[in-house]
């Protein structure tokens, strides 16, 4: 018996560890596990359970078609995994890395429990193109500004030779046929929020669309790579063939995934310590009138609707809505880092923190603390119709609508001051 570990790679197409699996042994198990030590922070009907649930439906069913099927358990990883060792005849087990600290220290245990029980453990790079640390300066210290990191990105990625991947050997796949739990008995609801599908002509005009909310013109690719329904070696193949600026966009990505390996406590601590001592005011009461949507600035408004709305956020305004609550509020960027963290149908750790620092001005090759999005002018340059804006805000023309909060050169100068006074403590 041998088991393949599905996490965030939902899909048998083109995965690594299943392809390697299934192409090395017999009677392979295909397995699922809810964390509960993640799941029970998440609200009942979180949608991102329910697309977890509907992608390892899809392809329980493939696997149907093969004669064998997905075994989802549920609970605490470590005692799952000592119930599997017992249960089964365990030889080998195998998964695809992830890049986050939870999963870092998670896998480590787990990989430790089974090596002392002699199964062995296989573990493959798919989540990225190059990983850990693949691109690295000649002095071997990881990248910290994304210019020079892309460069060497591109200049391996555009040397190597691409390993054909082969086709999985189904009939080396355990034949026992699990009953697929239903969303209730795991103890989740059906949510009204879905994740969308994409396409990959959605990626042709991106570089000349990508900015105008109002277009929805972005890929909607971000939940597909967070939970790996979709290959970043096919993607980053076509990205390359169809839109330089998508590429650049996946190369970011992966900068900030590597940012996070090789300093974990970016995660939740400035990456430019300077920055350390910045007095956030933090105010609870507007940082809920930000969180609703209810600021009295109609662009800032309409993202933070959208968000709780559909679970997405065009790119563009999600920059405009962290530089209004760092700067315009002043409060702290790691309470919009959550907040998205809680919202967003494609939330990764490592971009979140890495977009949220970037905003603002304290994390690695980020926008400099000075810049302050004016809101009114970014409308003139996205929206100048005013179409997102009336999608999302319908009544911002109206007596009912809120004045704005704050005021905007006010605010732009009291956000400088405090920077200032930050860094000068520090």
């Amino acid at each position: 018996m041998n088991i393949i570990w599905f996490r965030r790679d939902l899909r048998l197409e083109d995965n690594i560890a299943f392809n390697k699996s299934l192409e090395q042994n017999k009677d392979v198990l295909p397995i699922f596990i809810f964390d509960d030590d993640i799941i029970d922070e998440l609200e009942r009907n979180d949608p991102r359970v329910n697309f977890i649930h509907e992608c390892l439906s899809k392809m329980n069913t493939s696997l149907l078609e093969k004669k064998s099927s997905l075994l989802i358990l549920k609970g605490k990883v470590e005692l799952i995994w000592n119930d599997l060792v017992k249960k089964y005849p365990i030889k080998k087990v195998y998964f695809n890395h992830d890049y986050e600290p939870y999963a870092i220290k998670r896998d480590q245990i787990i990989t430790q429990f089974l090596e002392e029980k002699g199964i062995i453990v296989e573990t493959f790079k798919d989540h990225v193109i190059f990983e850990k640390r693949e691109i690295i300066k000649k002095d071997g210290a990881p990248y910290s500004i994304y210019t020079p990191y892309k460069n060497k990105w591109l200049e391996k990625y555009n040397a190597q030779v691409i390993e054909k991947i082969s086709l999985p050997k189904w009939s080396n796949l355990h034949s026992t046929i699990f009953e697929f739990p239903s969303l209730k008995s795991l103890g989740f609801n059906p949510s009204l929020i879905k994740v969308k599908q994409w396409d990959i002509s959605d990626i042709e005009d991106y570089d000349t669309n990508r900015n105008f909310p109002a277009l929805n013109a972005t890929s909607a690719l971000g939940p597909h790579l967070r939970f790996g329904t979709v290959s970043i070696r096919k993607l980053a193949a076509e990205a390359k063939k169809r839109n330089q600026i998508f590429l650049s966009e996946l190369i970011w990505r992966e900068f900030f995934m590597q940012i996070l390996w090789h300093y974990p406590e970016s995660a939740h601590q400035n990456f430019k310590a300077k920055y350390n001592g910045i007095q956030w005011r933090n105010n609870t009461t507007e940082f809920e009138k930000w969180c609703e949507g209810q600021t009295g600035y109609p662009i800032v408004d309409a993202g933070m609707r959208e968000l709780n709305k559909t679970g997405y956020m065009h790119n563009r305004v999600r920059m405009i809505t962290a530089s209004f609550l760092i700067k315009h509020l002043l409060i702290d960027w790691r309470w919009g880092e959550a907040y998205f963290a809680k919202k967003l149908l494609d939330f990764e750790l490592s971009s979140n923190a890495g977009n949220w620092q970037w905003a603002a001005g304290t994390g690695c090759d980020s926008a400099p603390y000075f810049r302050v999005f004016n809101p009114y002018e970014q409308v003139k340059k996205f929206d100048k119709d005013l179409n997102y804006i009336k999608k999302w805000v319908p009544e911002f023309q109206e007596l009912t609508y809120p004045q704005p909060m704050v005021e905007h050169k006010m605010a732009r100068l009291r956000a400088l001051e405090t920077y200032k006074k930050g860094l000068n403590r520090y």
